[in-house]
């Protein structure tokens, strides 16, 4: 079978400091080709830059400022968040988007800067990783400002309703990330994908946040996408390998700057 590729982990965070490169082997030896990497705030970004020169050919850097790390200081931020879009190469321009959930007091400010990282993916030819939460009518729109045609990547953690998943198949060159969400019991995620196609689905972990069943509550791990994926094969009654082996051609379509074995 065809390397799992988890397109949305954050193994770098400290949440995995006492145990992380167990965890990189165990998910080597599972199965998992590689690990997409998307970057949270300027404090996170050196930690990912170490864990991916550890494995340059297993885990990819995204470079984004988080739309929860968007504060009144955002503009200072984000020129520096700009600036490490030289300093390496990526594989996508995340975490980025918006998020209405916990509070709106920079409703604006992550507007602004959602759309101006959608810009810098367009301008580098990046695809992006998109949080959003209690936002999707704001998300469309910037998508939509900015300009559909000049854009790809994926709705990271996608849980919406079947309205909003139509609403993203009319942008042929996104897909949707696929988590732990879709194991929970009272998760209507499952109803909603019977109405897609399995090309349009990618697999993440979202590691160390979002564990599946019979891990919910507990800190997410690389290998645990193994559950997501056992799901996603039971929700369009495939084997396991071809759901597998769908996400990855999706992930690379999307995201065709990086080399797997």
């Amino acid at each position: 079978m065809e390397g799992l590729i988890d397109t949305h982990c954050h193994l770098y965070l400290e949440e995995f400091d006492e145990d992380r490169r167990a965890l990189a082997s165990a998910a080597r030896v599972s199965g998992i080709a590689a690990l997409l990497s998307p970057n949270v705030d300027l404090e996170t970004a050196d930690r990912l830059f170490r864990f991916c020169e550890e494995y340059p050919d297993w885990a990819f850097p995204m470079m984004g400022l988080h739309p929860t790390s968007v504060t009144a200081d955002y503009a200072h931020v984000l020129n520096q968040i700009e600036k490490l879009l030289s300093v390496r190469s990526y594989c996508g321009i995340g975490e980025i988007g918006i998020d209405l959930y916990w509070d709106q007091t920079y409703k604006r400010a992550q507007i602004e800067v959602f759309e101006e990282q959608l810009r810098w993916s367009a301008a580098l030819g990046l695809p992006v990783a998109i949080h959003t939460r209690n936002a999707f009518p704001e998300v469309m729109a910037s998508i939509y400002k900015v300009g559909p045609e000049k854009l790809s990547g994926v709705f990271h953690c996608f849980g919406g309703t079947s309205e909003e998943l139509a609403e993203i198949t009319r942008l042929p060159r996104f897909k949707i990330g696929i988590n732990g969400i879709v194991t929970f019991k009272k998760s209507t995620l499952p109803d909603v994908l019977r109405g897609a196609s399995l090309h349009q689905i990618v697999l993440e972990t979202d590691a160390p946040y979002l564990a599946p069943v019979p891990f919910r509550g507990k800190r997410n791990e690389p290998t645990y996408i193994w559950r997501t994926a056992e799901k996603v094969a039971e929700i369009f009654q495939v084997p396991v390998e071809e759901a597998v082996s769908q996400s990855r051609k999706n992930t690379l379509e999307v995201f065709n700057s990086i080399k797997v074995d």
